[in-house]
């Protein structure tokens, strides 16, 4: 049996604390939280061991394993203490606010042997798993480009500070809603080369972003677009989206199914040419608790495996999460620099005295109405460059 603390008791940690004690091979000998109330009632009526330091509950437990699903800024010293005492982590994305600190506890848990894990559940619901297997197989040929998007009604006004609307505790919506569908990318594509174009907008928050925007650039002339809000009512819970296109078809993903468009003759097998449906249900194994998707279920079945045969290597090791810290840490960066090409930008340098006066004898050989069209179009030019032009001498 796995020997697994739960450390933070919000919604995240209360699914993990339930799913865990469902396991036939984990066993939850303690938990942590700053509420008194809670380690009341869970001490009172499961037995379990309460704590509300994580290094009291580190000193006097003989632990395996630890899940930390704490407010987001709080992951880095709590895993950093966890890793210090030689225990497995499992811990809820976002991994780090900081990708250094991501890279620098990456890096320790290496050097001890550690296994971790970070709570992108998504790897783990059968329909992206097709979509990553279909992708491996080049069932669509060469990706050209992919669309990675998550919607939600989370944020749909102003409303009081909470850990999750504070851009130093949670990281707004880009940390706690956009990582999903940017880790996916990570997860197919690997890490972008540069991002361009990144919008984190406020809709209703004061302090933070409700909407990211952003394109991703990677090797081989492969691009992918972010479109993310936490302030669409339009749907009824967290919705993640995932299309991408190839030389050979297209594949579109969610939750519920899989679609493949795919243009070869001679395509997979239990597929054909042209449209192909694959839902979640046919796509996922059976699971020994569900609660809130099998996917969160599959999750931590496969950490306790892990951390039953010390098997390093697996899905969403800390190593994998730092590609995705990294990815969020460039969207940010060029959020702050804003557009690179503004309408001032493209004509700066550009005066009336640089554009040079055609040849009308050329107009001779052309159509009339054609002629016309373009020395109007050259009207219009001129008066565009002399408005600049006077706006740079007020300047």
């Amino acid at each position: 049996m796995v020997r697994v603390a739960v450390v933070g008791l919000g919604k995240m940690g209360l699914s993990h604390l339930a799913l865990l004690n469902a396991h036939p091979d984990a066993d939850v000998v303690a938990v942590c939280d700053s509420s008194g109330y809670l380690l009341g009632v869970l001490g009172k009526y499961t037995g379990i061991q309460t704590y509300a330091d994580i290094n009291k509950m580190l000193a006097a437990e003989d632990l395996d394993a630890v899940v930390i699903a704490t407010p987001s800024s709080l992951h880095a010293p709590m895993v950093r203490t966890v890793i210090a005492q030689g225990v497995h982590v499992f811990c809820e994305k976002p991994f780090c606010l900081d990708d250094s600190d991501g890279l620098e506890l990456a890096l320790a848990a290496e050097r001890a042997g550690l296994v971790t894990q970070i709570g992108y559940h998504n790897r783990f619901v059968g329909a992206f798993r097709e979509v990553k297997r279909l992708l491996d197989a080049q069932a669509i040929g060469r990706v050209t480009h992919v669309l990675a998007e998550a919607y939600g009604p989370v944020v749909l006004r102003q409303q009081g500070s909470t850990w999750r609307s504070k851009k130093t505790e949670g990281g707004g919506c880009l940390y706690d809603y956009a990582a999903h569908p940017i880790n996916l990318v990570n997860w197919f594509l690997g890490e972008p080369t540069g991002v361009g174009g990144t919008r984190l907008n406020k809709v209703f928050s004061r302090e933070t972003d409700d909407e990211v925007l952003s394109t991703l650039y990677f090797e081989n002339d492969v691009s992918s677009q972010v479109s993310v809000s936490w302030s669409d009512e339009s749907v009824r819970k967290m919705t993640t989206k995932i299309t991408v296109w190839g030389t050979g078809g297209r594949i579109y993903a969610d939750r519920q199914e899989c679609q493949a468009f795919i243009r070869s003759d001679q395509p997979l097998d239990g597929y054909r040419k042209g449209w192909n449906v694959r839902y979640t249900t046919e796509l996922s194994d059976p699971v020994y608790f569900y609660l809130r998707g099998e996917e969160y279920s599959a999750q931590l079945d496969h950490f306790i495996c892990r951390v039953s045969s010390v098997t390093v290597d697996g899905e969403n090791t800390f190593a994998s999460a730092v590609q995705t810290d990294r990815t969020l840490s460039l969207m940010i960066e060029d959020a702050v620099k804003g557009a690179s090409t503004t309408a001032t930008t493209a004509m700066r340098g550009v005066t009336t005295r640089e554009v040079s006066t055609p040849d009308r004898s050329e107009d001779q050989s052309r159509p009339r109405a054609t002629v016309r069209l373009q020395r109007q179009a050259r009207l219009l030019a001129d008066k565009v460059l002399a408005t600049i032009d006077r706006w740079r001498d007020r300047k």
